[in-house]
């Protein structure tokens, strides 16, 4: 039994458990190992000093005259000298000498103490990983087992998935040198009949959000916030940041002097590209930002279809925009949670065309239908075409009929400002006025008290 001992003491350095759990461990050992000696465990108690570490074994033993049983029975002679008084047939606790216990009965004590001891250990892992379950954890490579990665952990070890990876080599194997420190994310804890599972990830969006948290005192504190992520790991990422205090930058913020931030979060993440986007409660801005870094001429909510955004980008910008196998137009719609429809200048201006024939041709099919004595649009002072204002050419038709002003009608109903972010000031005010003019003589023509 000293061996059982200097086991206790040897573990106690090497665990974190407490003091309670080792004395129970104990306990427990020694109740089986006395079972193994006396047949049973009824009435056996043991007494643990813990400030000295003294451990005492007291058996129940029937007195008698003529011991026949060493394990249940005591002389009436060996009774008297621990109780005076005692009588045959009488029960007295027996201090036990621990060095009588066998091999076998100490073998099982051994074995049953460190069995406990694992177990107690194992939970505390267990309880401590459930409460980090989704936070970041720091684990160094041991081995690569079936393509998923295996992490030494704080006491235990961790499963990195090939699927969980956020960066992949040229072969079939992960490409990590032993030892090498890896920072993943817990996404699950379990306890299964082969031992304890914690399962790691790189490959989620929270990486992105803690490594930041990390490495941005700003954001950690909520004066920077991380509204939104869209990420194709291992490759690219974009991250909208929004500032919760006036004067902060926010993608400055992120970036750092001379981009060390930034470049801290890329390195962990082997090079994986970062692109901070300032976010934008209006959808059509926040677009914008996020297709960043193609130039884009604007960006228009559709007015067919809820949660669809309209973009129109100059002819050379239209494959930056739209990204190598479409990467940045579908990065952009998973960030603002919009469906993108981009088109160049070119398209769009085509587009814009066969719309505005398709309108014409269905209002020559109406004016034909119409009585001879009613008149039309186009038999007043006044047609829809907006080069009949005096002062717009093609160009400039073409400038308003993108902006939205495809009417003579929609340009009279306009704020001269609208107007002006088109056409400059001066233009504006003197085509707002003519538009004016020219939709007051159609309104008086047509007007049903006009004889």
């Amino acid at each position: 039994m000293n061996d059982l001992i200097s086991i206790v003491r040897q573990m106690m350095g090497q665990t974190e458990l407490s003091q309670e759990i080792f004395i129970d461990a104990i306990e427990s050992a020694l109740m089986q190992a006395a079972r193994r000696r006396y047949g049973t465990t009824d009435g056996i108690n043991i007494e643990i000093d813990k400030d000295l570490g003294g451990i005492r074994c007291f058996v129940p033993k029937r007195v008698v005259d003529i011991m026949k049983s060493y394990a249940r029975e005591i002389p009436i002679e060996e009774a008297r000298l621990i109780k005076p008084d005692a009588v045959i047939d009488e029960i007295i606790e027996v201090e036990a000498d621990l060095k009588d216990f066998g091999r076998i009965e100490a073998a099982t004590a051994r074995q049953i103490l460190v069995q406990k001891i694992k177990d107690a250990e194992k939970e505390q892992v267990l309880q401590e990983f459930n409460d980090r379950v989704g936070e970041l954890v720091t684990g160094y490579v041991q081995h690569i087992e079936n393509r998923n990665v295996i992490l030494e952990l704080d006491r235990t070890e961790g499963i990195l998935p090939y699927s969980d990876l956020a960066e992949f080599s040229s072969h079939s194997r992960p490409n990590y040198r032993r030892g090498e420190a890896l920072k993943c994310l817990v996404t699950s804890v379990e306890d299964t009949p082969h031992g304890l599972e914690i399962q790691l990830s790189r490959a989620g969006n929270g990486l992105i959000t803690q490594l930041f948290e990390l490495e941005v005192p700003e954001v950690e504190d909520g004066l920077v916030e991380i509204k939104a992520i869209a990420r194709d790991p291992g490759d690219r990422s974009k991250v909208a940041v929004h500032s919760n205090e006036p004067g902060i930058d926010p993608v400055g913020t992120c970036v750092g002097i001379r981009g060390s931030r930034v470049r801290a979060i890329v390195e962990e993440l082997k090079g994986e590209k970062i692109e901070l986007i300032e976010w934008n409660a209006d959808p059509t801005i926040f677009v914008k930002n996020s297709l960043q870094p193609a130039k884009i001429a604007r960006a228009t909510p559709s007015e067919t279809e809820d949660g669809v955004v309209k973009v129109v980008v100059p002819d050379d910008q239209l494959s930056l925009a739209i990204g190598k196998r479409g990467q940045n137009v579908r990065l952009s719609a998973r960030l603002t949670m919009h469906r993108i429809d981009i088109v160049s200048e070119t398209e769009a201006v085509d587009q814009l065309k066969a719309e505005m024939a398709d309108v014409f041709s269905s209002k020559e099919a109406k004016d034909k239908s119409c009585p001879a004595d009613v008149p039309t649009l186009d038999e007043s002072p006044m047609v829809n075409d907006i080069t009949e204002i005096h002062g717009i050419g093609p160009k400039t038709a073409e400038a308003l009929t993108m902006a939205g002003f495809t009417s003579i009608e929609a340009l009279a109903e306009s704020e001269v400002t609208d107007l002006a972010n088109v056409l400059g000031e001066k233009t504006a005010q003197r085509i707002h006025q003519s538009a004016q003019a020219l939709q007051q003589n159609v309104d008086e023509q047509t007007s049903p008290d006009t004889e």
